[in-house]
């Protein structure tokens, strides 16, 4: 999958748009994705809900993955786990995954989240991931 096919899957996907969820960049094995924190993001003790950085680690693991498959291929999230280090809260969230095993058929991933605030990032919350292969099949 080449990076203006991601780029199009973080456009088309309306959860991950209704986050802001944004793309920073893609490429063999890699993604980095960022999220400027509004209130809308937040549980009720004002820090980042658990669920905003689990949905952000997932995809980015994800799109990470989908750099090394073929043009015929989706990826689909088989498994995760993610473990909250530390409370968020900031200005930004910024999240970096990479494959750490690439399989035909399963890639192992990991995802970091940080938190920025004042020029300062803090990791926040880290996933591994399993991410399934498969072929994309036309409706």
């Amino acid at each position: 999958m080449n990076i203006e096919e991601i780029r199009r899957i973080f456009q088309n996907a309306p959860f991950i748009s209704a986050l802001g969820i944004d793309l920073v960049s893609a490429g063999d094995g890699e993604c980095a994705t960022k999220l400027t924190i509004g209130s809308r993001h937040l549980q009720q003790d004002g820090f980042v809900h658990a669920g905003v950085q689990s949905t952000m680690a997932d995809h980015t693991a994800g799109a990470a993955a989908g750099t090394l498959t073929g043009s015929g291929d989706i990826v689909l999230t088989a498994e995760f786990k993610i473990n909250l280090l530390r409370p968020a809260r900031g200005e930004a969230l910024l999240c970096r995954a990479r494959v750490i095993n690439p399989g035909r058929k399963l890639m192992v991933v990991e995802s970091e989240v940080y938190c920025l605030a004042d020029s300062t990032e803090t990791l926040v919350s880290k996933l591994l991931g399993t991410m399934a292969v498969v072929p994309l099949r036309d409706p």
